[in-house]
């Protein structure tokens, strides 16, 4: 009988250590996954692991007064991009806000074709009132047609960031093509 319970024990310990092997082996492979991703680097690197996610992000912005601001990371789906030069970008929030993204010092800028992609930013958030003058200009360089244009008349409350740095996943970054005057002169033609 003695023998039996010492048995039972033994199993019950076995079968404890055999589970935590488990366990430490599955968050290894986990944190192996999420290291194994290589990302393109725009503008200064940082550490995405303390990312949010947008709706988290969205939190942070309903907190916020103008004029006030916050050092984030967070992660977020491209809505638009500068089709000009890449100056700035549009990041989903919400189905029904997104967040003007500019870039420090102007100092790297973003390529044109990023429309859709799931991006990391670093930088500051925070909140401002867009003159009307400016809502224009960006909306041009976004390739906004000229009624769309003419049709802002009012300021507007913005949801803003300031990144020193964005990250996208390197598997999905395609790099832009530039054409040459000829090919867009060949390309109107047509």
């Amino acid at each position: 009988m003695k023998n039996l319970f010492f048995l039972l024990i033994l199993s019950i310990f076995v079968s404890c250590d055999t589970q935590e092997k488990q366990e430490k082996t599955t968050e290894a492979e986990s944190i192996e996954s999420t290291q194994a991703i290589e990302y393109k680097v725009f503008g200064e690197d940082f550490d995405d692991s303390v990312a949010i996610d947008n709706e988290a992000m969205k939190l942070k912005y309903e907190a916020l007064k103008t004029g006030d601001s916050i050092e984030v990371t967070f992660s977020a789906k491209v809505n638009s991009v500068c089709k000009k030069k890449g100056c700035f970008m549009k990041l989903a929030i919400s189905e029904d806000e997104e967040s003007m993204v500019r870039f420090k010092d102007y100092g790297f800028f973003v390529p044109k074709n990023l429309d859709n992609n799931e991006l990391i930013v670093h930088g500051y958030a925070f909140i401002e009132e867009v003159s009307v003058d400016q809502l224009q200009h960006f909306a041009e360089d976004e390739g906004k047609s000229e009624e769309e244009i003419e049709a802002i008349t009012e300021p507007k409350r913005t949801l803003s960031f300031l990144a020193s740095g964005v990250k996208m996943n390197a598997a999905e970054y395609v790099e832009e093509v530039e054409e040459t005057e000829e090919e867009v002169a060949e390309t109107e033609e047509a």
